[in-house]
C-alpha cells in the first residue's frame, strides 16, 4: 500500500511540472520576440528599396523617410520590463491553479471512485491468509464463515499469481472449493498441486477427492490409481478407505464397501462416534446385497501394549486367528496400519485365509497379535506379539501385547 502512494505523489508531481513546464522559462513573450524580428527585417528591405529608389531619382528626401523608418520601428518595440511583468504574473497565475486542480482531481476522483476501501480490506485478507489457512487445515476446518472463505479465497488467488509454484497454496485452494462443490475450481487446482508435489499423500488423497466427484469415467479411474498408490503405503489415512467405500457403493459393489467400511471400524475402534455410522452403512450394504444383518459370525478383538513396549510408528500389526490347539496356520488374518492403543479390531468370514474354510465354521478359537517391524510376515525377530486363552465364538477376546521374539 505504501508503494501505492509513493507512485501516486509522483505522477501527480510530473503530470503539474508537464503543465507547468513552458511557464517556467524566463524569457519574454515569443509573440513580442517574433515581431521584432519582423519589424527588423522589414526595415533592412526597406532601407534596400530606399537606395534603389534614390538612385533611380524616384526619391528626393531619402533621409527623412529614413527617420521615420526608424522612429515607427522603434514605436513597436515593447518594454522590456512591462514584458518580464506580465510573463511573471501569468505564470504564476497559470501554475498555482493548475496544481491545486491536478491534486485535487487526482486524489478527490480516486477517493470517490477508486475503491480504496476493497484495496484496503484486500491488503488486510492478503495479510490475513496464515491465520485463515491455520483455521482451514485444522480438524475443525469446516467452521470457516462464508466471509471467511471468500476472504480466503481471495488471499490465495493473490498468493498464487505471484507463487503459482506453491503447491500448498493450490491444495487449499482445491479444498475450498470441494467445500463450495466447485468441482471443476477443485480439480484445476488438485491437479497443479499434483503436479508440483506429486508424492505429497495430502495432494493425492485431495486430488482423488476431487476426480472422484466428477461425472467422467477417466477422472473417476484416476481417483481410483491414486487411492490405491495410498493404500499401499505404511500408513493409510482413515479418508482413503471413506473414499473406496463411497466409490464401491456407487459402483453397487456393496461386498468391497463393507470391507472399506469394516477396515475403518477396526481403525477408530467401537468408542469412537462414528463407529455406529459405519455400522449402519454396512448394514444398508448388505440390504443391498440380499444379507440378513446380523447372521454373520465375526471375532471383535481388544488389543492393549504393554508399558515396556516400544514400537515403531511405521509397523504394521497382523491379528490372526487359530483353532483352540494353537495350530500355527490361521484360519483368518488381517493386517492393519499400528494406529493407537488400545484399540479394536474385527475379523469375519471376509479375512479367512481358505475359501472351504470359514472363521464363521469355528466353535473355539485364539487370537495371535504381532507387530511387524520390516514388512516381511516370514520373519519375527525383534517383533512385539501377544495371544488370548481359547475362547468359545461370540465371546469377547483380549490381548495384551507383552512379548518379544
Amino acid at each position: 500500500m505504501t508503494l501505492f502512494w509513493i507512485a501516486s505523489v509522483i505522477l501527480v508531481v510530473v503530470s503539474v511540472l508537464v503543465i507547468s513546464l513552458p511557464f517556467i522559462k524566463k524569457k519574454s513573450n515569443i509573440d513580442d520576440e517574433l515581431r521584432d524580428e519582423l519589424n527588423k527585417a522589414f526595415y533592412k528591405d526597406r532601407l534596400e528599396e530606399l537606395e534603389e529608389e534614390t538612385d533611380e531619382g524616384l526619391v528626393e528626401n531619402q533621409q527623412e523617410l529614413i527617420e521615420d523608418l526608424k522612429q515607427s520601428l522603434l514605436d513597436d518595440i515593447p518594454s522590456s520590463q512591462k514584458v518580464q511583468q506580465d510573463s511573471s504574473i501569468s505564470t504564476l497565475a497559470i501554475m498555482i491553479p493548475a496544481t491545486l486542480l491536478v491534486v485535487g482531481l487526482s486524489y478527490g476522483l480516486y477517493f470517490k471512485f477508486g475503491a480504496s476501501e476493497d484495496v484496503m480490506k484486500w491488503q488486510q485478507v492478503s495479510a490475513n491468509l496464515p491465520a485463515l489457512s491455520q483455521k482451514l487445515m485444522s480438524p475443525e476446518g469446516a467452521a470457516l464463515s462464508d466471509d471467511e472463505m471468500q476472504d480466503l479465497t481471495l488471499a490465495l488467488r493473490t498468493r498464487l499469481h505471484y507463487q503459482p509454484d506453491d503447491a500448498t497454496g493450490w491444495l487449499l485452494l482445491g479444498r475450498i472449493a470441494l467445500a463450495n462443490r466447485d468441482v471443476d475450481t477443485a480439480i484445476g487446482s488438485m491437479n497443479k498441486a499434483y503436479g508440483l508435489d506429486p508424492e505429497s499423500t495430502d495432494v493425492m488423497l485431495g486430488y482423488a477427492q476431487a476426480l472422484m466427484l466428477s461425472q467422467d469415467d477417466v477422472d473417476q479411474d484416476k481417483a481410483r490409481r491414486l487411492l490405491g498408490k495410498l493404500v499401499q503405503q505404511d500408513y493409510v489415512d482413515l479418508r482413503v478407505f471413506s473414499l473406496l467405500a463411497f466409490d464401491a457403493y456407487e459402483r453397487r459393489d456393496y461386498a468391497a464397501a463393507v470391507r472399506y467400511w469394516g477396515i475403518m471400524q477396526q481403525m477408530i475402534g467401537p468408542q469412537d462416534s462414528r463407529y455406529e455410522m459405519l455400522t449402519r452403512s454396512i448394514e444398508n450394504a448388505q440390504k443391498q446385497m440380499g444379507q440378513q444383518v446380523g447372521t454373520g459370525k465375526s471375532v471383535s478383538v481388544e488389543i492393549s501394549l504393554a508399558d515396556q513396549v516400544n514400537a515403531d510408528p511405521n509397523s504394521s500389526l497382523i491379528v490372526s486367528v487359530h483353532t483352540a490347539d494353537g495350530a500355527p496356520m490361521p484360519v483368518a488374518a488381517a493386517r492393519y496400519p499400528l494406529g493407537s492403543f488400545p484399540r479394536t479390531v474385527v475379523l469375519d468370514d471376509g479375512n479367512s485365509m481358505l475359501q472351504d474354510r470359514k472363521l464363521s465354521s469355528l466353535d473355539t478359537f485364539m487370537v495371535r497379535v504381532r507387530i511387524d517391524s520390516d514388512g516381511n510376515v516370514a520373519t519375527k525377530q525383534g517383533d512385539w506379539f501377544g495371544e488370548s486363552e481359547a475362547v468359545r465364538m461370540g465371546e469377547p477376546v483380549e490381548v495384551m501385547i507383552d512379548s518379544q521374539y
